[in-house]
């Protein structure tokens, strides 16, 4: 079924409004998937905030034209599953989603991702899926800050109990 011109402007629209705010955008190829694994993906993608798109290549193309996004247009070849990242506090979660939903279904393959202006092919994706959430880098960081304070202080134990062997 042919889409009107109203249509399809309306899902640019969408598009180019989701791609816009996104942090980062991973494309799919999801030729040989079921309809139930289809929505399988996107009630997952739901949980984790994600927003997942199917949109005909040249509608995709012309929605990503004027955002960060517009350097996955190569990538933009055959049945095409967008998926963009929209929380800041989760800006991997479109790779992560797409990267595990990759590893149990064989048909879904891979493509591009793109974040921070660079585009990441394949395999690369999963760069972007080890980003760490809000939660995970708030907790790297905290530990980080507590290593030379617990260091110091196992430092300062050792030169009290050198110091008390030394007194015997």
């Amino acid at each position: 079924m042919a889409l009107l011109i109203e249509g399809k402007k309306q899902i640019v629209a969408e598009v180019s409004e989701i791609a816009s705010t996104a942090f980062a955008a991973v494309v799919a190829d999801y030729q040989g998937l079921t309809v139930e694994q289809l929505t399988a993906l996107r009630v997952e993608a739901r949980k984790l905030g994600v927003k997942t798109r199917i949109v005909r290549n040249t509608l995709a193309k012309r929605a990503l034209q004027d955002t960060q996004f517009n350097i996955l247009n190569d990538s933009l070849v055959g049945p095409t599953i967008l998926a963009f990242s929209t929380s800041e506090d989760d800006m991997g979660a479109a790779a992560r989603l797409f990267e595990e939903f990759a590893k149990t279904n064989k048909a879904f393959e891979l493509k591009a991702a793109a974040f921070d202006g660079k585009v990441y092919e394949g395999a690369e994706v999963s760069v972007i899926a080890n980003l760490p959430n809000q939660e995970k880098a708030l907790t790297m960081l905290a530990n980080v800050l507590q290593a030379p304070i617990s260091k110091l202080g196992r430092l300062i134990t050792a030169l009290k109990e050198k110091n008390e062997s030394e007194a015997a």
